[in-house]
Formats: C-alpha cells, sequence, structure tokens
C-alpha cells in the first residue's frame, strides 16, 4: 500500500479494535449491539469478524458517534 492508503487502513483497524472493545466490554449481543450502533446484526458480525474491507472510514466514524464518541485526527509531520 502507499503511504496514503496504509494511514487509511491504520484507521480504520484501530477504530474497528476500538469498537470490537466497545461490545466485548459491555458484554453485548450481536443483537444488543446492532441496536446501539443502528446496524443489522449481520454488519455487527462483520465488525466482530474484522472484515475491515465492509467499513469505509466514515461509516466506523459514524458507529463511533453513536456511541456518544467523538474522533479525533491528529496531524503530525
Amino acid at each position: 500500500f502507499d503511504p496514503a492508503e496504509a494511514a487509511v487502513l491504520q484507521m480504520r483497524a484501530t477504530l474497528m479494535s476500538d469498537l470490537r472493545g466497545y461490545i466485548k466490554s459491555n458484554d453485548l449481543t450481536q443483537a444488543e449491539a446492532a441496536g446501539r450502533l443502528g446496524i443489522a446484526q449481520s454488519r455487527v458480525s462483520d465488525l466482530v469478524r474484522g472484515k475491515w474491507e465492509k467499513f469505509s472510514l466514515e461509516m466506523l466514524i459514524t458507529l463511533e458517534a453513536r456511541l456518544g464518541r467523538t474522533v479525533n485526527v491528529e496531524l503530525a509531520a
């Protein structure tokens, strides 16, 4: 991957990991997580299984926002 694409993939991986951690730490079933996230249970299954190709960066940020979280982007030289 070129550096720009790698940066986006890293952000997606970080957000997916965070969302999976939220589901696990709150002992949510996939159905419960789907309700909180406003998505279908099958999409939660994709998230839990780490199917990163099915989630855009924008969608992952939206899911975090639905949990009341704010995603910040830090720029570094």
